[in-house]
């Protein structure tokens, strides 16, 4: 499953390689013929990220939220260009959820870059986003370029006049109006990446709930974009151990790890890689995560053995020194 990391930078990746554009949007599969057909000859106008949802915001001539042409709008703004003015019509949204198997592919020529969202495109962006190898067979030729066939079972494809996008195995794609767009935000938690994420609805979040916080930090109406990377390492930060209860938690602590979240994720952003290892606790470049799949092995800080264990089906990673365990009520 993707962090929430991963999909921001799909966000910052779209506005820059098609805010503003007049796309072609097709289904070679055919699952999506009908959403791909609303969006079609449109203009990609909102990009924007909230926890691992992806929305891409297409208007049919062009105009951003306040009724002016775009050149692409901006990733996770609040209001999200929620719609546009007078004759230009509503803005239509494609909603993506990458789930477990979901992932973009891009491809383009020479001048199809954005190096500040993913680096070089045509890459496979999924669930870590490590630097992976351009596709070799992606049509591309210096001077002269056409789009790739495409690959697999493509669900939506996005083509400009220099790049093509195209999506295999997502969990959710549909076309949503501005109230199902808005529905979805409501069900989600805060999300440390955007502007409006609030610190103090995470915090009363958690400590209303007599749940394990390692159950609270993976539960997206609860802090959306969390993963089990961010989840397992945030905890070891904060020295708390994933079976405390959220309500034991203090609001101190919790405040500061919404900041360490904040920080880590917008440095994932930025990279494109997790990590969340401070210099001084790393011997090599293979540090990068404190337990995050280090079970058994010596803990970076202290050279306890790292636990493991399942939590609602997902693997858990912990210090049973660094994060000791509450005491029995």
């Amino acid at each position: 499953m993707p962090e929430g990391h991963t999909v921001h930078r799909l966000a910052h990746a779209f506005r820059e390689l098609f805010g503003g554009h007049q796309l072609s949007v097709t289904s070679p599969q055919g699952r999506f013929a009908a959403g791909a057909a609303l969006l079609d000859g449109h203009v990609l106008t909102v990009t924007e990220a909230h926890g691992k949802q992806l929305f891409l915001g297409f208007s049919p001539d062009g105009a951003s939220a306040d009724g002016a042409p775009s050149s692409g709008a901006s990733d996770g703004e609040p209001s999200g260009g929620a719609s546009v003015d007078g004759d230009h019509g509503p803005v239509r949204w494609l909603r993506i959820h990458l789930g477990l198997y979901g992932s973009w592919t891009f491809a383009g020529d020479e001048s199809f870059s954005a190096p500040h969202a993913i680096g070089a495109p045509r890459r496979r962006v999924s669930e870590e986003e490590t630097a992976l190898a351009p596709d070799p067979g992606n049509g591309v030729a210096v001077g002269q370029w056409s789009p790739p066939e495409p690959r697999g079972a493509v669900r939506v494809r996005l083509l400009g006049d220099h790049g093509v996008a195209d999506l295999t195995g997502p969990t959710a794609c549909e076309v949503v109006t501005e109230e199902e767009k808005a529905a979805v935000h409501a069900r989600l938690g805060p999300d440390p990446l955007r502007p409006d994420g609030d610190a103090e609805v995470f915090v009363d979040g958690v400590r209303a709930r007599r749940r394990a916080v390692g159950e609270l930090l993976m539960d997206q109406a609860v802090i959306a974009g969390v993963g089990n990377i961010y989840r397992a390492e945030a905890l070891y930060r904060a020295r708390v151990h994933p079976l405390r209860l959220g309500r034991d938690v203090p609001a101190a602590r919790l405040r500061r790890m919404w900041a360490d979240l904040a920080e880590l994720m917008a440095d994932g952003v930025a990279t494109g890689r997790i990590v969340t290892t401070r210099p001084e606790d790393r011997r090599d470049e293979e540090d990068r995560w404190y337990v995050y799949h280090r079970s058994g092995t010596p803990c970076l800080v202290c050279g306890t053995r790292v636990a493991e264990s399942l939590m609602q089906g997902r693997r858990l990673f912990w210090c049973p020194r660094c994060q000791r365990a509450p005491r029995p009520a």
